[in-house]
């Protein structure tokens, strides 16, 4: 299964995601491709918020990589595409171009709560709490989300 997640400047929530879905894939031996991106060109090339290297680092979580912008091409390499709050969600929807790229579209939140399309709150620049907080949700959804695909 191939997965992308999706924030806004792809520097904290989307990368902490990645990074955890690519350590359970790993554990898990699930074949799979697992990237993020974002919409925002001003974190282009820029590497993941520190803050989020040193969170996801105490959970024994590697985040690395540089930011990218979500492109249309990403509907044909993804199965699944996670967003992480309502404006990356329509962000994702308006470039979709058909039933079929929608269809790959959901909020994160809904694999831990269905149906509910709940946000993840931005951690960038918050400081240690939120993002502790933030950390601990993505482990949680990317837990799920492994389990349910090593089942599969």
């Amino acid at each position: 299964m191939n997965v992308l997640f999706v924030c806004l400047g792809n520097v904290c929530r989307s990368p902490i995601a990645e990074g955890f879905l690519k350590k359970k894939f790993e554990e898990n031996n699930i074949q799979g491709t697992v990237d993020s991106a974002g919409f925002e060109s001003f974190t282009i090339n820029e590497p993941p918020d520190s803050l989020a290297v040193e969170t996801a680092k105490k959970y024994g979580v590697q985040v690395s990589g540089y930011s990218r912008l979500f492109i249309k091409d990403d509907f044909d390499k993804f199965d699944k595409i996670y967003v992480m709050d309502t404006q990356n969600y329509r962000d994702v929807k308006d470039l979709a171009r058909n039933k079929s790229d929608l269809e790959k579209v959901d909020y994160l939140l809904n694999v831990l709560y269905p149906g509910k399309n709940k946000t993840i709150p931005d951690p960038y620049l918050r400081g240690e709490h939120d993002c502790l907080e933030v950390v601990g949700v993505l482990d949680k959804a990317t837990s799920k989300i492994a389990g349910t695909v090593k089942n599969t």
